[in-house]
């Protein structure tokens, strides 16, 4: 006997149970028909999409729930469709997967393990389950899991003890550097120790700074990988099981095609064009609008931007002003070249004077500072959005992690904006994901590049006049910021001085309220600013104590 199952490696728009259901449908008739497939396995929270977040807190989701169930009940025949849903029982609310077939719910599982750290708040609307669900299709036994349950022994082993031959594990994993590797090395531990089979079918997507992508992969009883679907590419994605009865274990999988793992600098530039791409679809933008400086953080930006929506989709402005270098018109006239956009010259020097005169009675006095710079970068921030409100075209900023992480960026000046691909990317992984486009087509100058990094808000102005080299900050952010070590711990590593290391610190702790007000941004490590990262920006925390 050969089972053959689809894993629907699908991207759904949260909130959107209606649209969600049809598309359950409709995939799980294609499975059937176009497939020969005998069962389809949707992700987690597939009716809702994910996270849902205070959704599932609203008096009318569980009688759209019970609607939609009553709907894929009533049009999907002759596949057993395995799907993810929130569902009230007796009053309190379950993370579910249910078993659908002929019409009948044939096992319904309840989460067991609920994460509640990092991007997770599983704890705050669920109720853990407690028993395992095993179901028959078509001969085989076959146990649910969902997302959590997998990083824990527990689940799949009572799973296993209650008799379960092969496990479904429904996922919405989001992606961080280096998960991949992390999933696969988890999934052959457990599949090993329990010498059970595991299709794990992961979310495609992204739904605000969260991507997903895919990734849906089986292991079988030993661990061993035996099939990978493609990363950032929704579809469906077959695997066949055979059952024999007189072979032990009865239960195996056949191995299948096995797609090429991405190596670091093409995971996250695909993530980030992934969730530009959703942020800006599923948010209905006609567009994306960017400032274009002639630097590296904005080419790079613009580049994503192009390779989400489309170049027809995006204008690039160049606001030169007095300390604009000829270099930075050359360079930003190129990209916009290469890449095919709109692109306008705007020169702020008029405003940015208009201004200066009506404030001239309140600053005098006072000797010229970072006022006038940031005078200059609110400037284009209100030119942006005039062009935005105008042309029904996002913002996107363009500041990097390691900026943000010190406040090197002028609130709403350079920090205005509806979205930012670079907000989870320190300078340093700038440098790497340019050269990475530029493999793939160059669109990228050779000297934004290599060319010292400069804010060009005063004359001869460099980054490293105001901050270390960035080979050294992203060091110390990267410890102190995702690994969590304390100033200490960062000096006993003996690599840097001990002034540099506090400075680098202070400014992190000093720039929250910055960062609160940033806007949102697709999320690539482990530990990102927003809801990875929550500090009070009122606190007597002091470093090194």
């Amino acid at each position: 006997m050969t089972i053959r199952i689809a894993m629907a490696q699908l991207d759904m728009l949260v909130g959107d149970i209606k649209h969600n259901t049809e598309s359950v449908i409709a995939q799980s008739l294609v499975a059937r028909d176009e497939h020969q497939a005998d069962v389809i396995v949707f992700p987690e929270l597939t009716l809702t999409g994910y996270p849902p977040e205070d959704l599932l807190l609203r008096p009318s989701l569980a009688p759209r729930i019970e609607a939609a169930l009553a709907s894929i009940l009533d049009q999907v025949h002759d596949i057993y469709v395995v799907v993810g849903y929130p569902r009230d029982i007796d009053g309190e609310l379950f993370n579910c997967a249910g078993v659908f077939y002929q019409g009948q719910i044939l096992g319904e599982y309840c989460k067991q393990k609920l994460p509640n750290f990092q991007v997770f708040d599983d704890k705050r609307y669920f109720q853990a389950g407690t028993t395992p669900c095993i179901v028959d299709i078509k001969g085989a036994k076959v146990g649910l899991s969902i997302c959590e349950d997998i990083w824990h022994p527990e689940p799949i082993a009572q799973a296993k003890e209650a008799g379960a031959e092969l496990i479904l594990n429904l996922n919405a994993s989001p992606f961080h550097i280096e998960k991949m590797g992390v999933r696969e090395q988890l999934l052959q531990r457990r599949a090993s120790e329990n010498q059970l089979p595991i299709v794990y079918v992961n979310y495609m997507g992204a739904q605000d700074e969260l991507v997903y992508e895919g990734g849906s992969f089986v292991v079988d009883a030993q661990g061993h990988k035996v099939r990978q679907a493609p990363w950032y590419e929704a579809g469906l994605y077959c695997v066949d099981v055979t059952v024999e009865e007189d072979r032990d274990p009865r239960v195996a999988v056949l191995a299948g095609e096995v797609a090429t793992t991405l190596d670091v600098e093409a995971s996250v530039y695909q993530a980030m064009v992934t969730g530009l791409r959703d942020y800006i679809e599923k948010n209905r933008f006609k567009g994306i609008v960017l400032g274009l400086s002639g630097g590296i953080d904005s080419a790079l930006s613009l580049a994503v931007a192009v390779d989400a929506i489309g170049a027809e989709r995006v204008q690039a402005v160049m606001m030169p002003y007095t300390y604009t270098s000829s270099m930075s018109l050359e360079d930003a006239e190129e990209e916009a070249k290469l890449l095919g956009v709109e692109y306008s010259v705007l020169p702020i020097e008029p405003m940015v004077t208009a201004f200066m005169d009506t404030l001239a009675p309140e600053f005098e006095g006072y000797g010229r500072d970072t006022t006038e710079e940031n005078l200059q970068a609110r400037t284009r921030g209100v030119t942006l959005m005039a062009i935005s409100n105008k042309k029904g075209y996002m913002v996107l900023t363009t500041g990097n992690k390691s900026e943000m992480a010190v406040g090197y960026a002028t609130l709403y000046g350079d920090m205005v904006g509806g979205y930012s691909v670079l907000k989870d990317v320190f300078k340093t992984l700038v440098f790497r994901l340019s050269r990475y486009r530029n493999s793939l087509g160059y669109v990228i100058p050779e000297r934004v590049i290599t060319r010292p990094p400069s804010a060009e808000l005063a004359p001869d102005q460099v980054d490293e006049d105001s901050l270390p080299s960035y080979e050294v900050l992203d060091q110390i952010l990267h410890m102190y910021i995702e690994q969590d070590m304390s100033a200490e711990a960062i000096l006993a590593s003996g690599e840097f001085e001990h002034d540099t290391v506090y400075r680098v610190l202070r400014l992190v702790d000093l720039n929250e309220y910055k960062r609160r007000q940033a806007p949102t941004g697709v999320r690539v490590t482990e530990r990102g600013f927003g809801r990875d990262r929550r500090y009070p920006i009122t606190n007597g925390w002091h470093i090194g104590e």
